[in-house]
């Protein structure tokens, strides 16, 4: 129950981010959240080392480590530059990052284009006079609803292809929630207009080509970025024939980060870099959460419930609620096996993707790419996005969001 408490505080704590005088960030909250789950025994300390999961802080740290390279270079500037330049106003600038930071989102993983997004939409703000919120939001949006379409997007979903009894998961997933994704970007960019409409400008966007800062770090974070796609394609390959091999996403990472950890002679200084703050944020999440999972609310919330388990709409709720407490990827882990036992059909796998991962639109917490954004936002430019800000956008974007995938899933 303790547990309970303690996470109430951190999400009532992250909602207002200040007491007093004293400016709280997300890590600090969600460490202090961890530690107090330590000091008062509702979790023991080798468990709370066993609960971080070592895939995700070393696939963080890998991307961490290309992304600061491609920034520090002037790589990322230069990048954006050649992808972004075919905006003349900045209706069509939100709606080339909504679907171009999307769609590589379903190849190359929400969490990588987080990292990698967030000094490009900070660049672009800066040059185009634009709202750093709204193109943060934009960035935010995009990554999430774009990673719903690929068993790769995502974590969750990656876990639903592998152990849903999916066959041929990408063909699937491409069928089912291709189409609705593109309307929900499309949804995506009309909200954000609606909110943010006195932050929209009618000047014509002046296009520049940024300098390369350091050549040599910048041609060693290109091979870098080649490693990621190459890997990614082979990671496709691997899961669409059905070959039974441990190719986790953390190789992808970590390979892709030696070029400049080995090569560059900046290495301290991408070290330096690094967002440690966001790491830090993930190991005492992790800790928080499976503190809150061994008190058995949760299990206990669903079993006393009496739903259909199986039934689409209560899909979406569930997943939806209660990914915003325990994160995506654990209610997956917990969802998953009941729905095997259920005997659920691949659609309903499809569903439990969509719902895990669009939750991420409706709270900061519901998604790891949110935290990434705000963070390295906080960072670089000293800009943040507050929970209600967030939410103010997120709750209607998350219904409407919803009610796409549910009816298009419903009459497919």
């Amino acid at each position: 129950m303790i547990s309970a408490i303690i996470l109430l505080i951190v999400f009532t704590f992250i909602a207002v981010r200040q007491i007093g005088k004293i400016k709280l960030e997300i890590w600090q909250v969600m460490t202090l959240g961890a530690l107090g789950c330590l000091l008062t025994g509702e979790i023991s300390a080798f468990d709370a080392v066993k609960s971080v999961n070592l895939d995700v802080i070393i696939f963080l740290f890998g991307m961490f480590v290309v992304g600061v390279g491609l920034e520090e270079s002037g790589y990322l500037s230069h990048l954006s530059y050649k992808i972004f330049k075919w905006a003349k106003s900045q209706d069509e600038l939100l709606i080339l990052i909504l679907f171009i930071i999307g769609f590589a989102s379903a190849f190359l993983m929400n969490d990588t284009l987080a990292i990698i997004g967030t000094p490009v939409v900070l660049h672009l703000s800066k040059k185009h006079n634009t709202s750093r919120k709204l193109l943060l939001l934009t960035l935010a949006f995009a990554v999430t609803i774009g990673s719903v379409m690929s068993p790769i997007g995502n974590p969750q979903n990656l876990l639903i292809a592998l152990e849903g009894n999916i066959h041929n998961p990408f063909i699937l997933f491409f069928k089912l929630l291709l189409i609705p994704t593109v309307i929900n970007l499309i949804v995506a960019y009309f909200v954000l207009k609606l909110f943010y409409k006195d932050k929209f400008h009618n000047n014509s966007l002046n296009h520049s080509q940024e300098p390369i800062m350091s050549k040599s770090l910048a041609k060693l974070s290109k091979i870098s970025l080649y490693i990621i796609i190459i890997m990614v394609i082979l990671k496709i390959s691997i899961v669409t024939a059905g070959i039974n091999f441990d190719f986790r996403l953390t190789y992808i990472a970590l390979v892709a980060s030696l070029p400049i950890l080995i090569f560059s002679e900046k290495r301290f200084e991408v070290l330096k870099n690094v967002d440690w703050k966001t790491l830090l944020f993930f190991v005492s999440m992790f800790i928080l959460m499976q503190s809150f999972w061994n008190s058995g609310l949760i299990q206990g919330l669903i079993n006393n419930m009496n739903i259909n388990i199986k039934n689409m709409l209560m899909i979406f709720v569930v997943s939806i609620v209660l990914s915003q407490f325990i994160s995506n990827v654990p209610l997956v882990a917990l969802y998953l096996p009941m729905l095997l036992e259920a005997g659920a059909s691949s659609k309903e796998m499809v569903a439990l993707a969509a719902g895990s991962t669009i939750a991420g639109n409706l709270f900061i917490l519901g998604a790891a790419s949110n935290v990434i954004i705000i963070q390295n936002a906080e960072k670089k430019s000293n800009e943040t996005i507050t929970f209600l800000e967030f939410a103010k956008v997120g709750i209607p974007l998350t219904v409407l969001n919803t009610i796409v995938y549910y009816v298009y899933l419903s009459l497919a």
